[in-house]
């Protein structure tokens, strides 16, 4: 039976690259980067290649640049680090409705510490309302955490204005961007958007899972979440993951200088598959911006009168692998904050499948997925309409 993974926002698969370079560092590197002796200086060197290429790639210093476990971690240190480091000069907090777990709950968990959260409500297709923003700010506004791309629809924001926007109304108010799903597939500089924090996760982009990286802005002052040893200027204790640092290098390179053809390619494939589900099954419609204007690897349907969760089990008996929201949330029966921020209502917040695209997405996989899918939609409408007509 043919396997189609159509899961790509919620991790990728390793590529070839990335398994050689992580096994590599691990049988040839495998010393402590902090020690002083040759295997250590050997470890911190491939660290330092690595770090020269992100900040090139960011428009940063190098020692802007500090590696985490993973978005998860990046984000949790970005926002905890600068509330609490600047909770004297102000506690009033800023993010959007439509943040992934890993910014939201944080923010969620501040509140109950007792800082004042101002949630940003977001359009129809899940644009922040920018005016809303502007009015929000004030001189004890320390903080604004606003993500790139959305990683359920594919909204991309417009960091540049947004962050030109923040600094004109008060510029000591620091701007943090959740750039997971963004990386290595939407232009970024930091310096153009005047962005203060930046959270990546290299799995997003065929890297190993558990590592990270976390840009930090030499004018910002972050309180440390983790107490050790004092690596990554002390912000980040604990020995570094070098062969996930390097494996998660290693993919960003091959995607970068590959970046046309793999983002032409994200596009093909949403676009091909979108106007098949959209012309092929009834009932069927996109959540989120037009499919040319949103992230090229996520596209959202909505599949009226059946349920998301079943539908994706559904596909997963052939082998065809969908998400019915967040990956991090996709195992517990809950109803999405970004779909409902976007004005979804009732049935309409159980009904909305993801399918997120890889370099290795190919047509045949795409017609596969179709004939499955067209088939399942008939059988699962058929059952929750006949059951309510009883």
């Amino acid at each position: 039976m043919k396997e189609v993974y159509l899961d790509n926002a919620a991790t990728t698969k390793p590529l070839e690259v990335t398994i050689e370079a992580v096994s590599t560092i691990m049988r040839d590197y495998y010393g402590n980067p902090s020690s002083l002796h040759k295997k250590g200086i050997e470890a911190e060197n491939k660290i330092k290649e690595c770090t020269t290429y992100f900040a090139n790639v960011l428009g940063c210093t190098e020692d802007e640049i500090i590696y985490t476990s993973g978005g998860t971690e990046s984000n949790n240190l970005a926002i905890l680090g600068v509330a609490h480091a600047y909770q004297k000069i102000g506690k009033r907090i800023l993010t959007t409705a439509i943040e992934h777990p890993s910014v939201g709950d944080v923010f969620k968990h501040l509140e109950a510490e007792g800082f004042e959260v101002i949630i940003i409500p977001v359009d129809e297709k899940g644009y922040v309302d920018e005016s809303f923003l502007e009015e929000a700010i004030n001189e004890e506004t320390t903080l604004v955490s606003i993500m790139h791309v959305n990683n359920e629809i594919g909204t991309i924001q417009n960091i540049e204005r947004i962050g030109k926007c923040i600094k004109a109304k008060n510029s000591k108010t620091f701007f943090h961007v959740d750039a997971v799903q963004s990386f290595t597939k939407v232009p970024l500089s930091v310096r153009k958007a005047q962005i203060d924090l930046l959270s990546i996760s290299g799995h997003k982009f065929y890297g190993p899972r558990g590592v990270g990286l976390f840009y930090k802005s030499k004018k910002v002052r972050v309180l440390n979440q983790l107490h050790g040893g004092g690596q990554q200027k002390n912000l980040r204790s604990g020995t570094e993951n070098v062969a996930g640092i390097y494996g998660m290098y290693r993919a960003a390179r091959y995607v970068i200088e590959n970046q046309k053809a793999i983002l032409e390619a994200y596009q093909s494939a949403k676009i091909y598959l979108a106007e098949r589900i959209l012309s092929e099954v009834e009932g069927t419609y996109v959540n989120g911006e037009d499919m040319e204007t949103s992230a090229p690897h996520i596209l959202n349907v909505g599949f009226d009168n059946v349920r998301a969760e079943v539908l994706l089990h559904a596909l997963e008996q052939y082998q065809i692998y969908v998400s019915s929201g967040s990956a991090c949330a996709s195992n517990k029966v809950a109803k999405s904050g970004t779909l409902a921020a976007i004005g979804l209502k009732d049935q309409a917040l159980d009904n909305a499948v993801r399918f997120s695209f890889s370099l290795e997405t190919t047509k045949e996989d795409l017609d596969y997925c179709m004939d499955v899918l067209k088939k399942q939609v008939i059988l699962l409408r058929k059952f929750t309409l006949g059951g309510k007509k009883k």
